[in-house]
This record gives C-alpha cells, structure tokens and sequence, in this order.
C-alpha cells in the first residue's frame, strides 16, 4: 500500500513547478515503461498492478524501487484518464548541445513550440528519420509535461533533447554550416538541393520563426501546397508537427531505399 506522501508526491510530478523542484518527471504505458527502464535516463520508482508484474519481466539491471500498488492507487497517481498498469518515475536531464554536432549530421532546432502533443510528435518523427538530437528554445513546452512524454511512444529514449537559447548557440556555430528554415519566401523544398548535415529550424505553431532566429536562417524552404483556383482554398499553415515530419523526409528521401 501507498503512503500519502507517496501519492502527494507522485501525482505534484503533473505539475511543472514540482517536475522542477525535484528533478523527476512520470512516464505511463507498457511500452514506455520497459524503454525507458533501459535508456539514457535514471529511473527511480516503478509502480504497478501485481498482474503487470508478473506478466513482464523487468529489464536485467532494473535497479529502481518496485511498488505494487492497487487499481484504486495508481487511478490517484496517473496523468491518464485511462490508467496504465504502470508508471515509471525518472530523473529529468538537460545536457548542453555541442554545435559541432551540426557539422557531422541533421539537427532539429525548435523556437518556441507550445503544444505538447507537437512536441513529443516531433521527438517521434526525429527518431523515426534517424535525427539523435534536437535544440529546443527556453520558451518550449516543457520536454516533461506527461503528455509530451506520451506522445513521443518512447522514442523520448532514443533522442536527445536539450534547452537552450537558440540565438547564442547560432552565434557560435561555424559559418560554413547550413541554417535551414522554412519560410513563405523560401526555395521549394521539394527542387532544392539538400545537406546531410546542419541545422533546421521549425517555428511556433501560429507565428512561425521568430524575427530574431530569422537573421540566422543561410537556406530559406517552403513546403509547396496543391495548387489551387483560389488561395482561399489554402489554409494559412502546416501544424507544426507535419511540417517536421515532411521536412525530415526530404532531407532523408535521397538515403532511404
């Protein structure tokens, strides 16, 4: 059975205030609990219904507290409206992107992303196209709201995202290395002659890239929509999270057989 402090302290993890205050963020689901067991992040507690237990096996090295707790317990602790049959605390991370990344390979940058749910669809896309890191602006949704973390489907285990101020790391990244970004004035996508390595920039969800991360921009894109009589026909933007995904298959399209 799960003390109060227990439960208190497990569900203040909703909140971001308190995913700050003690550096720990909750992950929900089968198939997220059992990667994330095994990934880059530490776990610290794991709780689940004792059918869940002993349907699954933990990962070798499982070195977390394991609580079995009740149907009515995990129904006070999860973030789901639907309760999972485990839930999996862990240390958050923040590790400081090194620009000379960009040299080597295709990074995400993202300047100010409000929305959870694109967030941790984007983070799911850039594991799919084999993007290891992504650069999010100070002013992101928060990596650790849960449900960030569940619409990533795990792939939170597989890339490594970290904040930053967007506009510092542009100033020192070297200048022989491509700034991509898209834009109603840029070059189709779709004829332009793309890097394997270098930095794409994805703006907000409503304003696109900000004026200032704009001035960085070396390679203006433009994802073409279907012509049209009128452009009344046309709605004003991309989500957010589609436009990654069609980016990050165009940059990848020439290498995928």
């Amino acid at each position: 059975m799960l003390s109060k402090s227990q439960i208190k302290h497990v569900s203040s993890l909703k909140v971001k205030k308190y995913r700050e205050l003690h550096g720990e963020f909750i992950a929900e689901g089968s198939k997220l609990v059992l990667e994330l067991l095994v990934s880059k992040f530490s776990s610290i507690a794991l709780y689940a219904l004792k059918e869940w237990l002993n349907e699954n096996k933990l990962p070798t090295g499982t070195k977390c507290d394991v609580f079995e707790v009740t149907e009515s317990e995990m129904s006070r602790i999860t973030s789901l409206s639907t309760p999972s049959p485990c839930l999996l605390t862990l240390r958050t991370r923040n590790v400081p992107f090194d620009t000379k990344i960009a040299a080597k390979e295709l990074v995400l940058m993202l300047d100010s992303i409000k929305d959870p749910g694109n967030l941790g669809t984007i983070i799911r896309t850039a594991d799919w196209f084999g993007f290891k890191n992504i650069v999010c602006s100070p002013d992101t949704v928060d990596l650790y709201n849960p449900k960030t973390i569940q619409s990533t489907m795990g792939s939170i285990a597989h890339v490594q995202v970290s904040y930053q101020s967007l506009d510092v790391l542009l100033d020192k990244l070297d200048k022989n290395i491509s700034v991509y970004g898209s834009l109603l004035e840029g070059e189709n996508i779709l004829n332009k002659k793309l890097s394997s390595n270098g930095i794409i920039i994805i703006g907000n969800e409503s304003k696109g890239i900000s004026e200032k991360i704009r001035s960085y921009i070396t390679e203006k894109i433009f994802i073409p929509g279907y012509q049209t009589d009128t452009a009344l026909d046309k709605p004003e933007s991309l989500n957010a999270s589609i436009a990654s995904a069609i980016i990050c298959y165009e940059f990848r399209r020439s290498s995928i057989k």
